[in-house]
C-alpha cells in the first residue's frame, strides 16, 4: 500500500475508533477516557503501517515495537489514574462539561474526532519509516532507537516516582520534589516530548523524514500551551 493510502487508512481507523470510544464515554458518563484512547490508538496505527507497508522488514518491526511499547505503557498508566477517579472525571473534563453544556455531546464528539485526527497526523514518522525499502538500518534509526530507550525509561521512572509520592498521606498539599522531580517540575512531560524527538530522528533516514520534525515541535506546543503543563499546574493550584 502506498504512503497516501496508508495515511488515509490510518485517518479512517482513528476516526472509527474514536467514535466507538465516544459511545463508551457516554455510557460510562466519563469523557476522561479519551486520554486513554488517544495514547492507545497509536498501536493499531503503527501496526497498520507495519502490516501493509512494503518497506524494509527490520525497520518496520523496530518502529512498530517502539511505538507499541510507548503507546501501551502510557495507555495503561492513564487507565490506572482515570479508573481510580471513576465515576468522577478529571478536572479539565469537568470544566469542559460546564463550558460546553449548551451543546455537550456534539462538542465532545468533535473533540474526540480531533484527537483521532491528531493521532493520525503524528503517525506520519512511523509511516515514512515503514515505507522505506532501503537496507540496512541507518545511523539516524540507531540513534532514534537509543534515544527512545532513554526517553521511555525516564518517563516510566518519573510516573512511578509521582505515583509513590501521591500515595503517601504525608504528601497531601505538597509538591513532589524527589527523584527526577527534584530537577524538573515536569520530568514526565520532558521525557514524553523526548519520545517524539526519538520517533522523528528515527524517520530522518527515510525520504522526506526530515519533515517529521513537526511532530516533536507540535507536541512541545501542546505540552506548553494547551493540554499539558497549563492544565496540570492550574489544577494543582486549585
Amino acid at each position: 500500500m502506498s504512503g497516501p493510502g496508508l495515511f488515509a487508512a490510518g485517518l479512517g481507523l482513528s476516526a472509527a475508533l474514536m467514535a466507538v470510544v465516544f459511545l463508551v464515554a457516554l455510557r460510562l458518563r466519563n469523557f476522561s477516557i479519551v486520554d486513554i484512547a488517544w495514547s492507545g490508538v497509536f498501536t493499531p496505527l503503527v501496526l497498520l503501517a507495519a502490516a501493509f507497508a512494503e518497506g524494509y522488514g527490520p525497520r518496520r518491526a523496530l518502529i512498530a515495537t517502539m511505538v507499541t511499547l510507548w503507546s501501551l505503557r502510557l495507555a495503561v498508566h492513564l487507565y490506572r489514574r482515570i479508573a481510580a477517579l471513576h465515576p468522577e472525571e478529571e478536572g479539565r473534563y469537568v470544566r469542559l462539561r460546564q463550558e460546553w453544556a449548551a451543546n455537550l455531546h456534539a462538542r465532545f464528539f468533535a473533540f474526540f474526532q480531533a484527537q483521532g485526527a491528531l493521532a493520525a497526523l503524528l503517525s506520519v514518522p512511523f509511516l515514512l519509516a515503514s515505507i522505506d525499502r532501503r537496507a540496512p538500518l541507518g545511523p539516524f534509526e540507531i540513534a532514534g532507537a537509543a534515544l527512545f530507550v532513554v526517553a521511555l525509561a525516564g518517563e516510566s521512572i518519573a510516573d512511578r516516582q509521582l505515583a509513590a509520592f501521591k500515595a503517601d498521606p504525608g504528601s497531601r498539599g505538597r509538591t513532589c520534589r524527589t527523584g527526577l522531580w527534584r530537577y524538573s517540575r515536569h520530568p514526565n512531560y520532558f521525557f514524553e516530548w523526548l519520545v517524539w524527538v526519538a520517533f522523528s530522528v528515527f524517520a530522518w533516514s527515510s525520504p522526506w523524514g526530515w519533515a517529521t520534525i513537526y511532530a516533536p515541535l507540535l507536541m512541545l506546543y501542546f505540552l506548553f500551551r494547551v493540554t499539558g503543563i497549563p492544565m496540570t499546574e492550574e489544577q494543582a493550584l486549585r
